[in-house]
Parts: structure tokens; sequence; C-alpha cells
């Protein structure tokens, strides 16, 4: 399955969990939605370690104040779409992958096409209206999702295995107010989505524990993370019938 260009490009991971694994990875198709600070540097990572199939999907262009946190993208990027920018810069750092870029808003059509094609969903959004309806989907198609959120210092990270796991909506029973723009330290959306990396490669590859059943709270002020055991609620309207 591995060339020998790709076994010398993995080999640091692969003498973490082996040849198998990394074939795993190969073979996988992950779904990134929203390529801001999320999901710049979470594509970015995914594609450096070598999923075979990167969806990524947005509708803005870039502009001069995504650039303090939104890694993929350069000065001279700014007006550019952003899946066209960021799936220019991923396809040269790894040509192994897969890149398919979609230039659009995040609709229940949309998800309902692409959810089923992969194995793994990662939450780059910024928005609880979309998250909301990306849970729903994410539960209906028994896909495992990778939420994370972030303000300012602080982020939170929940992995989302319907069925076995709490869903966004049961720790989360309504939308939380919006607040737009928002402030945010660049490096927070980095350090978030480097953490839905780990999770999402442990979910593809069966290497390490992912954190299940635990929702994990980043405080960068302090320089403290968190984990707080949840459970699923029986009454959830959204996986309560699994």
């Amino acid at each position: 399955m591995l060339t020998r260009e790709e076994l010398e490009r993995y080999d640091r991971q692969i003498r973490l969990f082996g040849v198998e694994a990394q074939e795993k990875l190969k073979k996988s198709s992950v779904l990134v939605l929203g390529v801001g600070g999320l999901g710049t540097a979470a594509s970015l990572y995914l594609t450096a370690a070598g999923v075979g199939r990167l969806i990524i999907v947005d509708s803005e262009v870039v502009e001069l104040s995504n650039l303090n946190r939104q890694v993929l993208y350069w000065t001279s990027d700014v007006g550019r779409p952003k899946v066209e920018a960021a799936a220019e810069k991923l396809k040269a750092l790894n040509p192994n992958v897969e890149v398919v870029p979609i230039k659009s808003a995040i609709s229940e059509d949309l998800l309902e096409r692409l959810v089923p094609q992969v194995d793994v969903v990662v939450d780059g959004l910024d928005n609880w209206k979309t998250r909301f309806l990306v849970n729903r989907v994410v539960v209906k198609h028994r896909k495992p999702f990778v939420h994370a959120g972030i303000q300012g210092l602080y982020g939170q990270l929940l992995v989302v295995i319907p069925g076995k796991t709490p869903c966004l909506q049961c720790i989360l029973p309504r939308e939380p107010e919006e607040r737009r723009p928002f402030p945010v330290l660049g490096a927070t959306p980095g350090i978030l989505a480097l953490m839905q990396v780990t999770e999402a490669i442990k979910l593809i590859t069966g290497y390490g524990e992912p954190a299940l059943g635990r929702l994990i709270v980043y405080d960068g002020y302090h320089m403290a993370l968190h984990s707080v055991q949840v459970s699923r609620n029986p009454e959830c309207p959204v996986c309560g019938r699994l």
C-alpha cells in the first residue's frame, strides 16, 4: 500500500504506530467543515499525516483579519476563496493526499451528500447553528465527529461517537448565544485543532485512547487543561433513540 516515498515521508509516525496504521490513514477520508482558525490548522496536519482524502468546505474569501490565526493563508491570498488558497498549499505540502475543495455554504443537503462518504468529520466552524445541524447529520449516519470551539484563550473539545458517547446536543441542549466577531488569540484555534487531529488519527488508526465521554476544556489564560466527564442524555432529541 505505501510507496517508498511514503515510507520515508511518514517515517517518524510509522515508528510510533506502525505501517498498518499508516495504511489505514492512507485509506481514510476526512471532512473538515470550515477552513478558518480551526480548519486550516486541522487540514494542514491531517494532510501532513497522510490521510488519503481530505474534503474541505467553506464559502468565504480570505480577509486580512483572518491572518492572525488562519495559518494556510498569506497576505497575497486576501480576496481569494479560502478553499482555493488552502487546497493549493495542502497539495504542495503532500501530493499523496487527494484534497477536495468545495466552495459552498454548509447546508443539510450538502452534509447529506458528504458525511456518508467519510470516516471522520472535523468541526472547523464558527457558529452554533451550523454545528447543531452537523451534529444531527453525523448522528443520523453514525459517523465520528470531532468538535472544537474557541474564544479568546479558551476552548473545548468533544469526540462524538453516535450511540456510544454524548452528542453535542446532549451537553448543550440549546444553541449558545452567538457573539460575532469574537476575540481570539491566534494560537488558541491552533492548539484545539491539533487536539482534534490527534483524536481523528486515533479514531482512524485505532492507536491510543480517544477522549470518549469527556469534555476537554483548555484554559490558555492559566495554561490548564480540564477533563470533565459527560454522559449521554436518554431524552436527547438527536441521539436519545440510538
